[in-house]
């Protein structure tokens, strides 16, 4: 019969163990408690009880324990082992989001020469205020694995953490905050703006100071986008008093140009102050829309389906967006693509390369990438795939699905959220350059794409049900693929253009070195 120090002694090791997988996968009590809860709705614990678990107050039921060793891909018996892992891995610091580069000599960085040098810098290269601001609020998002608490906490004090909401819902916060909503009628439009051929534009709805949100009727069939203008210009209201400085809000047309009614062809002051105003009010809206707490276990039961938005009236731009702001795992990226290759929104968590930007179009992109696959793709059916990225050296491994939609202009866009798989299969102490290197050399074979290995897919199929992140696996069933930033510079053992370009022999080190010898 057991002791009762024997009984506490137990009870302190498995609560430790389990305490430690729990942190080491960045979740929450709570979280836990959901996870078991999709498993075995009947035999879940309660937050408070997994806590006493944790501290070593309660010993779990072989049935419970079960759960939680499947939730975290272990075996029963390692619970019981009273040998401690290493200490536990923190995903979060695990890859920087965006590296910095020291430069010299720093007195050429003060505050008072890149004010004045950044402007004749932009408008040298043609670059607009709107989308140099672009670059710095990405950099932001990155810096901070786009979360921001303070816009959170101000959205859920107005929607009182309720999900889902409807359009009754919004209409009666407006109505709350003194705000009159106007209707008018502007069908869409050609306009070229900044992309290479015309596209689709409609102007949905502006803000007119201080309290006047004027709708585009077409909005009326599109509850999804008319809940989202809405609670973008109640997020006006609330950080910015309805001052009206703030730029329309618009699909389609211009993809990442000035605000539509400046004028002056050079940095606009204006611009930066509106892009910024865009970005809060946007992060205010999908707050607003799927709070933090409540939209997080919503994903977790659908296992982060890129569509599970469908339901519950929500447009997949901002289902997807949201993913790495509530997500326990933080190393996510988002792109928002327009063919043939503009990019009008980008989250590039973990620093991942792009193939191209939102400034301007290069010439040799590779054409791998899941987004380019998906512009000829006809049908609206999500995709997953996993791709090995190289650039240079550096070698990555990404999952990501990506889905074919039209913006409410009417305009063909692809969607892709994606995570970086290396820091989950590091949580579960897998070294990922040899997981990479098994799947590189499959893809090799096959030319550039090919079948996961089997040790390789059972290694990511644990990572999906660990992360709870469904087309993981589902990219397991079909064969990954080498990407690269440029097709010129491919890293493939069969060049996908056909032939490697020769790299220029530095000349000027060879002569530098060659008379430096000669006087030696």
């Amino acid at each position: 019969m057991a002791t009762k120090q024997g009984l506490r002694r137990k009870a302190h090791f498995l609560g430790t163990k389990i305490k430690s997988l729990r942190k080491r996968h960045n979740l929450t009590l709570e979280d836990l408690s959901v996870r078991c809860i999709q498993v075995d709705a009947e035999a879940a614990p309660s937050v408070s009880y997994l806590s006493m678990i944790e501290n070593g107050k309660r010993v779990p039921s072989e049935r419970l324990l079960q759960i939680i060793a499947g939730i975290f891909q272990k075996e029963v018996a390692w619970f019981y082992d009273e040998a401690l892992d290493d200490p536990a891995v923190d995903p979060a610091r695990m890859d920087s989001a965006v590296s910095g580069l020291p430069l010299e000599p720093s007195f050429l960085f003060s505050e008072n020469l890149l004010q004045t040098a950044i402007p004749e810098l932009l408008a040298q290269t043609g670059t607009t205020g709107r989308q140099f601001a672009h670059l710095l609020i990405r950099a932001h998002q990155e810096a901070s694995h786009n979360r921001f608490p303070d816009i959170e906490r101000a959205a859920e004090q107005v929607g009182k953490k309720q999900f889902p909401l409807d359009v009754r819902d919004i209409r009666a916060m407006a109505r709350e905050l003194g705000l009159r909503i106007r209707w008018f009628d502007k069908s869409p439009f050609k306009d070229r703006g900044d992309a290479t051929t015309p596209l689709n534009m409609m102007v949905r709805s502006f803000f007119d100071a201080p309290a006047t949100i004027y709708l585009n009727q077409d909005l009326q069939d599109k509850p999804e986008r008319l809940k989202y203008d809405l609670a973008n210009h109640i997020a006006h209201k609330i950080l910015h008093d309805g001052d009206g400085a703030r730029a329309p809000q618009v699909s389609g047309g211009q993809i990442s140009s000035r605000r539509h009614e400046g004028e002056s062809p050079n940095v606009d002051a204006q611009d930066i102050l509106f892009a910024w105003r865009d970005f809060e009010c946007s992060y205010f809206a999908a707050a607003l829309l799927a709070p933090k707490t409540p939209f997080r276990q919503f994903l977790a039961r659908h296992s982060y389906a890129i569509d599970c938005g469908d339901a519950v009236g929500l447009t997949r731009a901002l289902v997807m967006r949201r993913m790495p702001s509530v997500s326990p795992y933080p190393h996510w990226h988002y792109f928002d693509a327009y063919p043939p290759g503009n990019l009008r929104a980008v989250y590039r968590g973990n620093g991942i390369p792009l193939p191209w930007g939102n400034m301007t179009m290069v010439s040799d992109p590779c054409q791998h990438w899941a987004v380019f696959r998906m512009f000829n793709n006809r049908g609206n059916k999500p995709s997953a795939q996993i791709s090995v990225l190289r650039s240079g050296d550096d070698k990555r491994l990404y999952t990501c699905q990506s889905v074919r939609t039209r913006d409410a202009a009417g305009n063909s866009h692809v969607l892709c959220a994606g995570v970086d798989l290396s820091p989950a299969l590091r949580a579960q102490n897998i070294d990922p350059a040899e997981t990479i290197d098994m799947i590189e050399k499959s893809c090799n074979r096959g030319g550039g794409s090919g079948d996961i290995p089997l040790e390789a897919r059972t290694q990511l199929e644990a990572v999906s049900r660990i992360l709870n992140i469904g087309w993981i696996a589902a990219g397991c069933q079909k064969p990954a693929t080498i990407i690269c930033p440029r097709s010129s510079t491919c890293p493939r053992d069969k060049h996908c253009l056909g032939k490697r370009k020769p790299r220029l022999r530095p000349q000027i080190e060879e002569i530098r070195e060659s008379l430096l010898a000669q006087s030696g």
